[in-house]
C-alpha cells in the first residue's frame, strides 16, 4: 500500500506540473489535475490538501528527478549544469512548473526560497570543487557567488521566457558566463571552458 501511495503521489505531482505549467496558479484548478491524472478527489485530498498545498509541493521538487551532466565537480560541470538546466526549461514540465511557480507564489500566500537556497547549494558544491582545484580567482566569494550565480539565472531564464518562450536560454546563459567569467575564472582556465550543450534526459 505504501509503494502504492507513493506511485500516486507522483502521478499527482506530475499532472499538477503540467497543469501549473500550462495554466499558472490562477489558472489551474483541482478539477483540472484530478482529470489529468486520473486520481478521485478522495486519492487527491489524501495526498494534497488544497491547491496551494500542491503548488508548494511541485515548487520545492522542481529538481526532483534530474540528471545532472557527468563529469569531474569544478567550473566546467557547473558550466554543464546550468546548459542542461536551460534545456530541461524548454521541454520539462516539472522544472518548469516549478520555476514558474516560485515566481508565482504570493498568489497562493507563500513566501518559500527553499527552491532557490537548493540550486544556490548545487552551484555552490560545484564552486567550491573549483576553488579547490585552483579554477576560480583568490578573491572569489564562493558562497557569494552561488548566490549572484542563481539570481542572475533566475532572471535570465524569466528574460528568456518572455520574450522567445525559452527558446534563445541556451545562447543567453552562454553570454551570462561569457561576462561572468573574466570576475571568477583564473586566466589560464578561461580558453579551456566550453558551451556546448550536453544534453541528459530527466529520470521519469
Amino acid at each position: 500500500m505504501q509503494e502504492r501511495a507513493v506511485r500516486t503521489r507522483e502521478v499527482i505531482l506530475r499532472a499538477a506540473a503540467e497543469v501549473f505549467d500550462e495554466f499558472g496558479f490562477s489558472g489551474a484548478s483541482i478539477s483540472k489535475i484530478m482529470k489529468r491524472a486520473g486520481v478521485t478527489q478522495g486519492g487527491m485530498y489524501f495526498h494534497f490538501p488544497s491547491k496551494e498545498a500542491l503548488a508548494q509541493a511541485v515548487m520545492v521538487e522542481q529538481g526532483g528527478g534530474l540528471d545532472l551532466p557527468p563529469g569531474e565537480d569544478g567550473l566546467q560541470r557547473l558550466i554543464d549544469i546550468t546548459l542542461y538546466l536551460a534545456e530541461e526549461l524548454q521541454t520539462n514540465p516539472k522544472l518548469r512548473a516549478g520555476v514558474r511557480l516560485a515566481v508565482e507564489q504570493g498568489e497562493f500566500g507563500v513566501q518559500d526560497d527553499s527552491a532557490y537556497r537548493a540550486w544556490a547549494e548545487e552551484f555552490g558544491g560545484q564552486l567550491r570543487a573549483a576553488r579547490e582545484k585552483g579554477e576560480l580567482l583568490p578573491e572569489v566569494n564562493v558562497d557569494e557567488l552561488a548566490w549572484v550565480l542563481v539570481s542572475a539565472y533566475t532572471g535570465t531564464q524569466l528574460f528568456s521566457q518572455i520574450s522567445s518562450g525559452r527558446a534563445d536560454l541556451h545562447q543567453r546563459v552562454v553570454s551570462l558566463w561569457r561576462y561572468l567569467l573574466p570576475g571568477v575564472a583564473t586566466p589560464p582556465l578561461r580558453p579551456l571552458l566550453t558551451f556546448a550543450a550536453r544534453r541528459r534526459r530527466a529520470v521519469a
